[in-house]
């Protein structure tokens, strides 16, 4: 099981929005690099990337950052916000993403990430966003009338990565983990899930660990370790 410490920008800095509303900011202190760079070395495998003026403005803006915390890490970086078309698809991967996560474009325009996970088999994470049992798109702006389920069997047939699964109502609350949402995802997909949204203390860890077997990877976590209330190192031995 994965513990994957988020790294989200806006207007170059480190950030987390509360529930995804952009006039709930929080900022931290340090470059990207600097601080996934600290996560690696506290023993993280992987670090989750986002893009957060991509999301909102339809196209990708922090490529340059992106390509330097690449440089940084020894680890795997996956990389979401704005990849809407395959010009974006092919900067991102150029700029050295291992794993792509498509959002609004699954909904927006299947076809896009039909074809993106075809030519890129096993590097594409289909990113799902929820608030009560609806799935929402464009920086969390939109609502598709769709459940996390449902778009889940449209793409089964794909050779996805996995299914990265946010809580919105929990993101950013420090509110602690809610497992029945992610656990009726996990039991309707064919494809290892992620959990984001809520994961905030050592409790979150340990009830994660138990829906393995259900097809839960792992965890997306940020604000908890900026603000100290989940230690990675004890995550990261504890799973």
């Amino acid at each position: 099981m994965l513990i994957i410490p988020a790294v989200d920008l806006m207007e170059g800095g480190c950030v987390r929005l509360i529930q995804g509303k952009r006039e709930n900011v929080i900022r931290y202190p340090g470059t990207p690099a600097d601080v996934a760079a600290g996560w690696v070395a506290q023993g993280a495998k992987r670090v989750h990337f986002i893009d957060l003026d991509g999301a909102f403005g339809g196209a990708p803006a922090h490529l340059a950052e992106l390509r330097e915390v690449v440089r940084r890490v020894d680890v795997p970086v996956q990389f979401g916000g704005g990849v809407r078309d395959a010009a974006a698809l092919a900067d991102v991967l150029d700029a050295g993403a291992a794993f792509v996560i498509l959002g609004t474009s699954a909904l927006k325009n299947p076809d896009f990430l039909r074809r993106a996970a075809g030519e890129n088999p096993g590097r594409v994470i289909l990113g799902l966003d929820a608030k009560d049992g609806e799935v929402k798109v464009s920086g969390w702006e939109e609502g598709e009338r769709v459940t996390p389920e449902e778009v889940a069997a449209r793409f089964a047939d794909l050779p996805l990565a996995g299914i990265i699964f946010t809580d919105i109502r929990r993101d950013g609350t420090l509110e602690g983990f809610d497992p029945g949402p992610i656990l009726s995802l996990a039991r309707a997909a064919n494809v290892p899930v992620f959990a984001a949204g809520g994961v905030s203390r050592i409790a979150d860890i340990e009830a994660l660990i138990p829906l393995e077997k259900e097809g839960i990877a792992g965890a997306i976590v940020g604000r908890a370790l900026y603000e100290g209330t989940l230690d990675l190192k004890a995550a990261l031995e504890l799973v």
